[in-house]
Formats: C-alpha cells, sequence, structure tokens
C-alpha cells in the first residue's frame, strides 16, 4: 500500500474500526472511506474487493504485534512478574499508537475466525501460541513459595493479572490516551505486582 504515512494510517485505522464494530458481513467500504475522507475509488485502487481489505488488516495487524510487540519481549527474563511487568509497558505502549489492531484481532478472533482461510487462521493460531509461549516459557519456578504448587502460583498471578488489566482497560475507556499521564497508572501496577511478589514468592 504506497501511501504517505499519514494517509496511509488514516486509512487503515477507518477500516480496522469499520470491521471492529459491525463485524466483516455488515461493514460499510461507504462509512470506511467517509471516515477517512478519501474518495471510494481510491480504496478499491489499493483494494480489490471489501473481503481483500478485510484480509489485508488482519495480515498487518499481525506483523504489528509481532513487530512492536512480541519481538521486543526479552526472553531472558526468568521471574514471572518482572517478565509480566516489562510485557505490560511494552503491550501498552503498542496499544496507545493502535488501539484499533488489538480490538480488531481481538473481534476477528472471536466472531470471523471459521470463515478465513486457512493460511490466515494459522497466522493468528501462531500468534497466540506465540504470546503464550513468550508469557509462560522459561520460568524460574525456585523464586515461588516452597507450600505451593508452582503451576498453581503461575495460573493465580496470571488470572489475577488479566482481571487487573480488565478493569484498567475500563477505567481509561473514552479517555485521550495518546495523551495522558500514565506515571500514577504505572505507578499503581508497580506496587500492585510487588505486593503479588509478597504474596506467591519466597
Amino acid at each position: 500500500m504506497k501511501l504517505e504515512p499519514e494517509k496511509r494510517k488514516k486509512i487503515l485505522d477507518a477500516a480496522y474500526q469499520e470491521f471492529t464494530q459491525h463485524g466483516y458481513e455488515y461493514a460499510s467500504t461507504n462509512r470506511i472511506v467517509k471516515k477517512a475522507n478519501i474518495a471510494k475509488g481510491m480504496l478499491f485502487y489499493y483494494f480489490n474487493s471489501k473481503k481483500e481489505l478485510f484480509h489485508y488488516l488482519i495480515s498487518s495487524g499481525i506483523d504489528y504485534m509481532l513487530n512492536e510487540y512480541f519481538n521486543k519481549i526479552d526472553e531472558r527474563e526468568t521471574d514471572f512478574i518482572e517478565k509480566y511487568r516489562q510485557m505490560a509497558r511494552i503491550k501498552m505502549e503498542s496499544y496507545i499508537e493502535n488501539p484499533h489492531i488489538f480490538h480488531f484481532l481481538g473481534t476477528v478472533y472471536v466472531n470471523e475466525l471459521d470463515k478465513l482461510p486457512d493460511e490466515l487462521k494459522k497466522r493468528l493460531f501462531d500468534v497466540r501460541n506465540l504470546a503464550y509461549a513468550k508469557t509462560f516459557d522459561n520460568i524460574d519456578k525456585s523464586l515461588f513459595r516452597e507450600d505451593m504448587d508452582p503451576d498453581d502460583v503461575i495460573k493465580l498471578i496470571y488470572l489475577t493479572l488479566l482481571g487487573y488489566e480488565k478493569q484498567l482497560v475500563e477505567r481509561l475507556k473514552n479517555q485521550d490516551m495518546a495523551n495522558m499521564d500514565y506515571t500514577s497508572y504505572w505507578e499503581e501496577y508497580d506496587k500492585f505486582l510487588d505486593l503479588l511478589k509478597k504474596v506467591y514468592y519466597k
């Protein structure tokens, strides 16, 4: 897609939002071009059909997740909570830059997966497996309390953090995330992680 970066991002953001809000079947290219403020002919100059655009968004979104999130994670970290602390910051930076991609891929995974070509299905499954590996591989279980099963500790910490992050997302809804000062949020998050260490670590 050979466009200047600003115009390209405007078109893709409009498309990501449209498919996220309405799903593939009810997404409208008319709404996309209106939101992106471009002629419809320009959209179909780059994409032959709505389906081709949809598949491009999935592939482009996966590339973004790999390059701007997963590939930045330091896999040498063996402390589970410290790894999660690092991953949360990288993920938040990526999310602030392109929140529509995260929302879109989540919607695709839940609602559209069965309708996708095998190649895109495989890429989505590969990303899911990579996320799992990045989170749970190479963990030093000797750091955990000895009176609890280490796999149970990992599961409890993980589920607790998922719940915390879900609550945080709700608190941040409808705010201008690109221009926010996140200092207080990170201080709160770091304090929460340190508290989990006191509970589950030696």
